[in-house]
């Protein structure tokens, strides 16, 4: 669908910005434009005069939820291969399974999984995968704001006959025909990884990328052994170095998952801005490790949240992730000071929009009016004695099930709880009969 919005003043009993300042404001309104875009944002009690109309929310309204790394169409094999180590898994599980899709398998997948994440506040999701066209059109249809990277698998594109740059071809005309900065969809490119096709075959992809001044995103470092065979060829050097030697992260990068990081490659994540894609549920669930995320905010590094796909997750609650990425780090390094919930609703709003460069992720003029709803007269929310404690509520006790109205560009998308955009009874059963089909047909 294309979203479209007739403008409206938002009244609700909180507002949480996630501006720089990190702004509360208490009986706070925001202003909407018919573009979908926000105009106004402050104290209901100075708000401008306005002809549009008002919409008494209560509750708490925050900018909606950024996941930076998905693999959505996985709802198909959501559960397959659980208890498998990452390459047993991949290969002897999802791609079997995988090899089997059509493109209208994916485009049902894409569809489940819009109504799980806008159902759990997540406005805004970057996919990794194949068969883009039947990802974007189902985004389109559940009026998610989408940034589609087409993925690159040596299973698919192994270079023995150019497939790789005819795929970069692909992609590069399909970036021509549906990126739109201004709408809803945008367009990267997405190798796999360097273990997977390469370096020379990334920076290939990277190029393409570099030439349209778009997002390059790739798994990169997610676990220990993973790289070692690459690095053996080249002397020992790590895999983030002989991306950066190959010119790979000069552009707009960013790196799913950026485990297994040493001081050194961190110089290089700090040196060439390179954003990161936080997945700790994932990690977790694959035995992959525990990035070193307190070092890399401190170092300035934009690092975001993402589930990764709901076969490695196994949901796509960005929720989980953001409680979960802080518990982590803090059990870690064994010190309740690190990662504050501010921090981590930050990495789960706005630090997602500055990782996909995209104008959103803040309660703020001209941002576009991605926002949701939280019920906060509920027992989790309770007692509030200051500011700072209702924002470790919204970290620590808030969830997917506090969220009861999600709007994009806008446009509401969720109301009462209910996905209004796609049906759910019927993509439920279409999910169902096709990954039945799927599991059959790879004999996994």
């Amino acid at each position: 669908m294309q979203l479209q919005s007739d403008g409206a003043r938002y009244v609700a009993d909180v507002l949480l910005t996630c501006d720089g300042d990190f702004s509360m404001i208490e009986r706070g309104a925001v202003d909407v434009g018919p573009e979908g875009r926000i105009a106004w944002v402050g104290a209901a009690a100075d708000a401008p005069a306005t002809d549009t109309p008002v919409i008494n929310l209560g509750g708490l309204l925050m900018p909606g939820l950024v996941n930076t790394h998905a693999h959505t169409p996985m709802t198909l094999v959501r559960g397959a291969g659980d208890g498998l180590p990452l390459m047993a898994w991949l290969t002897e599980v999802m791609w079997p399974r995988e090899g089997q899709l059509r493109p209208d398998d994916v485009w049902w997948g894409m569809a489940l999984g819009s109504v799980e994440m806008l159902r759990s506040g997540v406005t805004t999701t970057c996919e990794m995968y194949a068969y883009e066209e039947a990802v974007t059109d189902a985004a389109r249809g559940a009026g998610i704001r989408l940034v589609m990277c087409p993925g690159l698998l040596s299973v698919f594109h192994a270079d023995t006959d150019g497939s790789v740059a005819r795929r970069v071809d692909d992609i590069a005309r399909f970036h021509a025909a549906e990126h739109d900065s201004d709408g809803l969809v945008t367009i990267g490119f997405a190798p796999h990884s360097a273990y997977d096709l390469g370096v020379q075959a990334c920076a290939e992809v990277a190029a393409a990328a570099r030439e349209r001044d778009t997002l390059l995103h790739l798994h990169l470092a997610e676990t220990r052994t993973e790289g070692d065979e690459l690095s053996a060829a080249h002397g020992g050097a790590s895999v983030p170095q002989l991306l950066s030697e190959a010119g790979v992260l000069e552009g707009r990068v960013l790196a799913a998952h950026s485990v297994w990081l040493d001081d050194a490659d961190l110089d290089i994540y700090e040196s060439t801005g390179v954003a990161v894609a936080h997945c700790p549920v994932s990690n977790m669930k694959l035995g992959s490790g525990v990035a070193r995320v307190p070092e890399m905010l401190e170092r300035g590094i934009t690092v975001a949240l993402a589930t990764d796909g709901p076969a490695s997750n196994d949901d796509l609650d960005l929720w989980e992730e953001i409680k979960i990425a802080s518990l982590l780090a803090r059990v870690t390094a064994l010190d309740p000071t690190v990662m504050s919930a501010q921090q981590v609703i930050t990495m789960a709003t706005r630090s997602g929009a500055e990782a996909l460069g995209l104008h959103t992720g803040v309660l703020e003029p001209g941002r576009w009016a991605d926002m949701i709803r939280l019920d906060i007269d509920d027992v989790a929310f309770v007692p509030v004695t200051s500011p700072q404690e209702l924002i470790a509520h919204v970290a620590w006790s808030g969830g997917s099930r506090h969220v009861t109205d999600v709007w994009v560009s806008g446009e509401r998308v969720v109301a009462g709880r209910v996905c209004l955009t796609v049906d759910e009874a019927r993509a439920r059963f279409e999910v169902q009969h096709r990954a039945q089909r799927l599991a059959r047909e790879s004999g996994t």
